[in-house]
C-alpha cells in the first residue's frame, strides 16, 4: 500500500484521537481493537509501530481487561504516535 505523507498525518491524527478517546472512557476497547487491527500497512518509521499495535490487539482480543492491560493498550497507542 503507497501511503502519501497527508495519509500518514491522517494516520497520527486518528491514532492520537482514539488513545485520548480511550484514556477518557469515551471509547470501548472493542473499538479500539477493531480501528487497530484494520490500519493496513503504512511506511516506516510508523510501519512498524502500526504492525505492534495491531499485533498487540490481535493477540489481546478480550473485552474484560484490567488497568494492566488497558495501560498496556494505551502504551502501544502512544507509542504509535511518538516522535
Amino acid at each position: 500500500m503507497n501511503h502519501t505523507p497527508k495519509a500518514t498525518t491522517d494516520l497520527l491524527a486518528s491514532a492520537k484521537t482514539v488513545h485520548d478517546r480511550y484514556l477518557a472512557g469515551r471509547m470501548e476497547r472493542e473499538t479500539v481493537r477493531e480501528w487497530a487491527t484494520r490500519l493496513g500497512l503504512y511506511p516506516e518509521p510508523q510501519g512498524a509501530r502500526v504492525k505492534a499495535v495491531a499485533d498487540w490487539f490481535h493477540a489481546n482480543k478480550n473485552d474484560d481487561v484490567d488497568d494492566e492491560i488497558k495501560r498496556k493498550d494505551l502504551a502501544v497507542l502512544a507509542a504509535l504516535i511518538a516522535e
